[in-house]
């Protein structure tokens, strides 16, 4: 049985990529990063479900990377969380700076710490128009980098580069996950806002996939 890492965040790609792993076979350790984000409860239902699983879990304190990147509303109270869909200009507002590449690095170390042959990753379609560390030319050479980095070659694994939100959640419901375990609203309150970019998306997979997001909303 492979050991691997995987990168979970606590929103429903990451979670079902995790399953994924544990579905695969591999012996799975999770590790979420604490990087400032206004939406730290992700964090607190990624404990709690990868405490369910019973899947070894670390939650890592990097906010003092915020001393040095800026210019993200996930990262800054003063900017406003946009609304809307995800396609639309103003979501680039949620990118932080050089995030993937950050985290990937400091998984692959950790992977070598564990022996472990991978990292896993929750890239998927929906994101390559936004997020360039999620799109397919990042994730190859930050693979042939990773193969070389270290000793040992680890592999970065994105079971779900290419596809939509609708087919990740598609394959999870197929697994039989439950989505209530999954936080995905990029504010951080009580209830999910219905109305941010990464609400909307979730939602829409859900109605393409004729099933009822378990989580409760504003509205």
């Amino acid at each position: 049985m492979a050991k691997v890492v995987v990168i979970y965040s606590g929103g429903m790609d990451s979670f079902t990529v995790l399953n994924r792993a544990i579905r695969d076979g591999h012996e799975v350790y999770a590790l979420s990063f604490n990087y400032g984000q206004r939406h730290v409860k992700e964090l607190e239902v990624a404990a709690q479900a990868a405490a369910k699983l019973g899947v070894p879990h670390k939650v890592v304190d990097i906010t003092a990377v915020n001393s040095l990147l800026g210019g993200s509303s996930l990262t800054s109270a003063d900017d406003a969380i946009p609304e809307g869909h995800y396609a639309e200009d103003s979501m680039k507002s949620t990118v932080v700076p050089n995030r993937n590449m950050i985290l990937l690095s400091l998984a692959i170390g950790y992977a070598v710490s564990l022996d472990a042959s991978a990292v896993y990753y929750g890239a998927h379609s929906g994101d390559h128009a936004i997020y360039p560390d999620c799109r397919p030319e990042f994730v190859k050479r930050m693979n042939d980098v990773s193969l070389i980095a270290n000793y040992e070659p680890i592999s970065i694994e994105v079971p779900y580069l290419d596809n939509n939100k609708a087919e990740i959640l598609a394959d999870g419901l197929a697994m039989g996950l439950d989505y209530a375990d999954t936080w995905t609203c990029y504010n951080g309150r009580e209830l999910a806002c219905g109305k941010c970019g990464a609400c909307v998306e979730r939602l829409e997979a859900f109605a393409e996939n004729k099933v009822t997001d378990p989580l409760s909303y504003e509205s």
